[in-house]
């Protein structure tokens, strides 16, 4: 069926066959469905989309964007059920349901739905992706959480608050309603979209946080007294020493959410009211390693791609933890990725595994460090290194002798800038003439949250706040700016899903010469300006008179930057 449709789509001149194969290796790398892909991809918008399936199908199609679920009609059918035919019912009219369906020819699907619900089963076609959303909707978690903590209050005994006994967490980890909450707070997590997950006890309560799109959102607060089994749970998933409360502990689960694998890194720090979890969520179908799709400027994308061209040198990656750079990074790396070329990595952790390309887990404790994997790259014939991060004089010394001696190396660096890259290097030892001699390039970056598309509504900026965004009247009117409202695709936020914003310093000739002089930071950012380089402020300004995110967003991500 996916052929089909691909070369449907190609003969109606909607998509181009280059777009289709783009689309089909992405799915080999991270999965998910043909449609979703190609327009996650951009190859087809979701409504050029809808309306070719409507003809393709020969029934009529379905705008979920806006779709509010009706709770009657969600329970006629399991969420197991509508998650594994990709079907949602919608509407209903006498004996008569209406079902929005990604493939509406799919007799088994309509046979099943038709004995499950009692009704006879009218077929619409919804896009893969606006369906997936509207069914995250439906089936959202939180009717589920609350049959989940009634049967734990049914079934499983209350832990006395003071003075537990050791085994009392293990004891309630062990039943069931204990394991269906921990699942339905990971799964609830994979389906909003969430990073990380935090649980945090305090004096008497447990409180559950998801990040989304960067930001913490409080999800729910789980009875104080399942606080050790809920703990427990965790720990026992990630094989973790439950005995062993009073030092931090890291480990990994693998667990399955709707029909793909899901790792999470966990982590398990004491604190004076017990131990708080923190789970780092690791989807490969979320990853985008498509370096067209980041969202670099022209020009700065052709520096980019440039010195990840060359066979030789350094290319840093700079910014705060959790602004992309691993991504960056793993988009680098597949854009490089060839046959001809041996590709090495040394990261802490391993967060996605790239095919064709040696990842080596760094581990401190025996004594693999970056810079020990560096030594032992050298001699495995390398083209291209990438060091996870470049932390002391040793690393960056080997990380330098590999790009003098004919490797292409990719790290990255915590600094705020790119100008401040360089001013790091020499400050852990490296001579400015070694600088200047292996680095060519550094980018550094920030994540923006995007206006929902859904519910963004236009707005005129104030002369406060363009004062404030050092942007001239006469710039803004050649914007277009917008503000999300809040609706059900975006949970009131106004935001949905995170943009890049890109700072990219080649270093050219005269450049080269302040590093060897030991100019500032400022020094070199006034001249990298002066040779063309849009500052992140700047370059977020770009993205903000596109009405891709919003004045809040990029006053407090380039906060230290100025134009």
């Amino acid at each position: 069926m996916h052929d089909d449709i691909g070369k449907k789509l190609i003969e109606a001149r909607l998509i181009d066959p280059a777009a289709l194969a783009k689309a089909q290796q992405q799915m080999k790398s991270v999965g998910g469905g043909l449609t979703a892909t190609l327009v996650k991809v951009g190859a087809i918008s979701e409504e050029n989309l809808l309306d070719f399936l409507s003809r393709f199908y020969g029934v009529p199609a379905l705008d979920l964007r806006s779709f509010e679920p009706d709770l009657a009609l969600t329970r006629l059918l399991p969420s197991e059920v509508a998650t594994k035919f990709m079907a949602l019912p919608v509407s209903r009219s006498g004996r008569r349901l209406i079902v929005a369906m990604a493939n509406p020819t799919n007799i088994f699907a309509i046979d099943d739905i038709k004995f499950i619900t009692g009704y006879d089963v009218n077929p619409h076609v919804a896009t893969e992706g606006s369906l997936k959303r509207a069914l995250d909707r439906a089936y959202d978690s939180a009717g589920t959480m609350a049959d989940v903590m009634k049967s734990i209050d049914d079934e499983l005994a209350v832990v006395e608050e003071t003075e537990e006994p050791e085994d009392a967490g293990v004891a309630a980890a062990d039943e069931a309603p204990i394991v269906k909450l921990v699942n339905s707070l990971i799964f609830d997590a994979v389906r909003k979209g969430a990073s990380d997950i935090h649980m945090e006890p305090y004096e008497k309560t447990l409180r559950v946080r998801f990040r989304i799109d960067g930001v913490l959102q409080e999800m729910m607060s789980p009875p104080f007294k399942f606080k050790a089994a809920i703990i427990s749970r965790l720990k026992i998933m990630a094989e973790l020493d439950i005995a062993e409360r009073r030092v931090p502990q890291d480990g990994r689960i693998k667990i399955k959410v709707q029909g793909r694998t899901i790792d999470l890194r966990v982590s398990s720090l004491p604190t004076i009211f017990g131990e708080k979890i923190v789970m780092r969520i690791l989807d490969k179908s979320n990853l985008n390693i498509d370096l067209e799709k980041l969202g670099f400027e022209a020009a700065a994308m052709k520096e980019f791609v440039s010195a990840i061209a060359n066979p030789y040198g350094m290319v840093l990656v700079t910014g705060p933890t959790g602004s992309g750079k691993t991504t960056t990074l793993y988009s680098a790396l597949s854009r490089v990725n060839t046959p001809e070329v041996n590709v090495m990595t040394a990261e802490d952790p391993v967060e996605y595994n790239l095919d064709g390309i040696n990842q080596v887990l760094v581990n401190d404790d025996v004594g693999l460090s970056f810079a020990a994997a560096l030594r032992a790259f050298l001699r495995q014939d390398p083209n291209i290194i990438m060091v996870g991060e470049i932390r002391d004089l040793d690393t960056a010394s080997i990380a330098v002798k590999a790009a003098l001696t004919g490797h292409l190396v990719l790290s990255t660096l915590h600094t705020n800038d790119a100008p401040s890259a360089i001013g790091r290097l020499v400050d852990m030892g490296i001579e400015p003439f070694l600088v200047c001699s292996s680095v060519n390039l550094v980018l550094a970056q920030r994540l923006v949250r995007r206006v929902c598309a859904n519910c963004k509504k236009l707005i005129t900026l104030s002369d406060e706040v363009l004062r404030e965004l050092q942007l001239a009247p006469e710039d803004a009117a050649t914007g277009t700016f917008y503000l999300g409202g809040g609706c059900v695709d975006c949970g009131n936020t106004g935001y949905r899903g995170r943009q890049g914003v890109y700072e990219v310093m080649p270093l050219s000739p005269k450049l080269r010469e302040l590093v060897l002089e030991r100019a500032s930071a400022s020094e070199i950012k006034k001249m990298a300006i002066g040779e063309g380089m849009l500052t992140l402020r700047r370059d977020g300004l770009m993205k903000l008179k596109r009405g891709m995110t919003t004045t809040e967003e990029i006053l407090k991500e380039t906060a230290a930057d100025k134009l």
